[in-house]
């Protein structure tokens, strides 16, 4: 969200993919410090818990120099001039007057709204289309099966023929190619759009997560199946890296103006970790119950997500928030007395005239 506040619109989309770019990255160093040779031992692994704190310890001595967002600064402090130099300080030079234009532009629109807490953003029918797609964007990402995959990863590669003690080599190499793909997605974002990421990226879990289904059925009776089921599961983290996973948390910055975007996040945050946790709880009972038909499931959830992201999800890149507020408030058909106020048309006429 604060990325999102803070970037240009035409690196929006780029800066809102760099923070699933470092999460990877630190995946793929907890992978890699986690190796039985180095630190997953009797001996290391107290070190390996208290290398956590290492980037928690640079947060603390670094976000204090950091500029606050100028949208909070106008928009909510209504203080006009440290809203403008922060922008200057954001970005290297002194005329950012169409910026702050843009800014002002949905300061106004939202002069009567204050703070939309989380039950109002639900109650509100100008938000109605809105609440919903982050709602199965966000439980999409979960519900795909990503975590399943990674859990079963372990025991595939086993099947495929790798050594026990050669696993864990596999597992960093596909947090390697995760890196990699997320990394293309934050330069290809703003050039493919955040609605093609999506489509492309669920399209190929939902695909992998068939032809898994299939290869997991006939490994015992084909000798080169669990090879496909390798590249299988290779596809489908290339799959997720490049939409599933980065854009979701993205889209909620861009598709709610600033009253109602942290309710937004707060909404998105607690679907995902409900959704992460209800994956993590059952798949087990999951696996057990239909084995190799498992996935199954994942390829469903992937399948209705893409089709509601072709249906309903517009694309964004390289539009201001209020323009993307337009486009929703034709979807959720309200009416346009004010243009400049979609997001406020719930509230009553005597308050919007104050």
């Amino acid at each position: 969200m604060y990325l999102g506040e803070l970037a240009p619109k035409n690196l929006r989309g780029a800066l809102g993919v760099v923070p699933q770019v470092f999460i990877t990255v630190g995946i793929l160093v907890a992978q890699i410090f986690g190796l039985r040779n180095l630190l997953a031992n009797k001996e290391g692994w107290p070190i390996l818990l208290g290398l956590t704190g290492i980037p928690a310890a640079l947060q603390l001595l670094f976000l204090p120099f950091f500029p606050e967002s100028p949208r909070y600064l106008l928009i909510q402090k209504k203080d006009e001039e440290a809203a403008r130099n922060a922008l200057k300080r954001l970005r290297g030079w002194d005329n950012v007057d169409w910026e702050m234009e843009e800014i002002q532009q949905e300061d106004e629109a939202e002069k009567a709204a204050g703070f939309i807490s989380v039950l109002k953003l639900f109650s509100m029918r100008s938000l109605r289309w809105q609440v919903i797609s982050i709602i199965i964007l966000m439980g999409g990402q979960q519900l795909s099966g990503v975590n399943a995959i990674y859990y079963y990863a372990d025991q595939i590669y086993l099947s495929a023929g790798v050594n026990d003690h050669d696993v864990q080599y596999v597992t960093v190499g596909t947090g390697a190619v995760n890196v990699l793909m997320t990394i293309c997605a934050a330069f290809v974002v703003e050039l493919l759009g955040r609605r093609f990421l999506l489509l492309l990226g669920f399209s190929v879990c939902f695909t992998a997560c068939c032809v898994l289904t299939v290869a997991l059925a006939l490994q015992d009776t084909i000798s080169w199946m669990p090879y496909v089921s390798i590249a299988c599961v290779i596809c489908y983290v290339v799959g997720h890296a490049l939409g599933p996973s980065p854009i979701p948390a993205l889209l909620i910055t861009e598709i709610f103006l600033q009253s109602s975007r942290p309710s937004a996040f707060m909404v998105g945050g607690s679907v995902h970790w409900l959704s992460n946790f209800t994956v993590g709880l059952i798949f087990p009972f999951i696996q057990v119950g239909l084995g190799a038909y498992s996935f199954i499931i994942f390829a469903v959830i992937c399948l209705l997500t893409t089709i509601y992201i072709f249906l309903v999800v517009p694309e964004t890149k390289a539009k201001t928030f209020m323009e993307i507020n337009q486009i929703f408030t034709k979807m959720n058909k309200v009416s346009e007395v004010h243009p400049e106020k979609e997001e406020l048309k719930d509230f009553p006429l005597s308050t919007l005239g104050q």
